[in-house]
């Protein structure tokens, strides 16, 4: 039985590199850049008013104040998007807008409050304050220089990326392929929601907690009928997923019992296993297997073993291959409100609440069946074996939600 961190770097160190393609930047948030991508020009590009205002000599207003204005003779007006081929002569300033470009001559902004026109002086400005250089104005360059970096490769592309990149005039990126992942889920006692439910059934909720977890990070889920314990059914639904799919994602028949038949199964499509079994609680039996150049995660069919090992094992793995080069999850520190004790002998990922106070709590029932705390979690505490975390001890709340 493989140690987490073990197990987590073996299936890193499979994952090849990764396949790439260009895509207009209005669908590239949440995707990974393949490509370091530097600006261009300058941004701002050229020196601008901060504020709606008048440009100004900062010497011709030195001495300004409410009870002694300078007076100063209006000789334009610029709106944003528009230029001034004069410049500011001394004695004179030049009517701006937030944005417009200061003209030649003008070191300084004096903002409209700090003015006063008189209406049978139209062309007059009474300026009230004193403004110094470079008062009021945006210099070019000031936010992003020429040739500086905007993101680089691995980065996930934020919202202020992909304006940032939009800014500079980027219209396109390449970025890492998008997976698509199958999601297979085996047992005979299963049934789809809406189905009749006969005697010892249940309804089958894996696939799409899992796919709703795959859209978060990137991939295209892929969700396959249900499969019934037989070796035959699950060795033609892997081959089908696996052909049609870049990995592919399966819940329930990966541990020893009778009606596991998920290993042998894979194993039969011409699958090599690499490892099953992590030190872990939830989701002990965990299966990564490869098949060519296509990829195998067996997760455990108890919906939070399934949850878990994806969030730890699978979700790295899928970033990787999309060339993220931080891969880890989330995490947000917190301070528990109560006790967490782990007893056993393997780590525990104990499913927990973390409060917008920063205080974290026990979700509920820890057993890896239990979807009332799976759903009244929004993170997993790491408690080592035999241990007890105390009440008012920080700990990193590891997060899959942000609810």
């Amino acid at each position: 039985m493989l140690k987490f961190e073990e197990a987590l770097a073996r299936i890193l160190s499979a994952i090849p590199p990764p396949a790439t393609e260009i895509v207009a930047l209005n669908r590239a948030c949440g995707r990974i850049l393949a490509e370091r991508v530097a600006s261009p020009i300058d941004l701002p590009p050229f020196d601008n008013s901060a504020m709606d205002g008048y440009a100004v000599q900062s010497k011709d207003v030195a001495s300004a104040n409410p009870a002694q204005p300078v007076r100063l003779r209006l000789s334009g007006r610029v709106a944003a998007g528009e230029s001034f081929g004069d410049g500011v002569a001394p004695g004179t300033c030049v009517r701006l807008f937030t944005g417009s470009p200061l003209p030649r001559g003008a070191d300084a902004v004096v903002m409209q409050e700090d003015t006063r026109t008189e209406p049978e002086e139209p062309q007059q400005v009474l300026i009230l304050d004193t403004a110094k250089p470079g008062e009021n104005v945006r210099p070019r360059g000031e936010d992003i220089k020429r040739g500086a970096t905007l993101a680089e490769a691995g980065q996930l592309l934020t919202v202020g990326h992909i304006c940032s990149l939009a800014a500079s005039g980027r219209a396109e990126v390449r970025v890492g392929r998008q997976p698509v992942v199958g999601l297979l889920a085996t047992g005979s006692e299963l049934r789809e929601a809406g189905q009749q439910l006969g005697p010892g059934q249940i309804y089958e909720s894996n696939r799409l907690g899992l796919a709703a977890l795959l859209e978060r990070i990137g991939c295209i889920p892929k969700v396959f009928p249900l499969v019934a314990d037989e070796p035959e059914a699950i060795r033609a639904a892997l081959e089908t997923a696996l052909s049609e799919c870049d990995a592919v994602l399966t819940s329930g028949g990966v541990s020893v019992g009778e009606m596991d038949f998920v290993k042998s199964a894979f194993e039969a499509t011409g699958g090599e296993l690499q490892f099953w079994r992590v030190a872990i609680k939830p989701g002990r039996p965990f299966v990564f297997g490869r098949c060519r150049e296509k990829f195998l995660f067996g997760l455990p069919g108890n919906p939070v073993s399934a949850l878990v090992t994806f969030v730890l094992l699978a979700r790295p793995a899928l970033l990787r291959w999309q060339g993220a080069v931080d891969v880890s999850p989330p995490r947000s520190p917190g301070v528990l409100a109560e006790p967490l004790a782990n007893p056993g002998a393997r780590r525990h990922f104990m499913r927990v609440k973390l409060d917008r106070e920063g205080k974290v709590f026990s979700a509920g029932l820890q057993a890896s069946h239990a979807l009332s705390s799976l759903a009244a979690a929004n993170g997993l505490v790491d408690v080592p074996p035999e241990t007890r975390l105390a009440a008012g001890e920080t700990v990193q709340v590891i997060r899959w939600d942000e609810g």
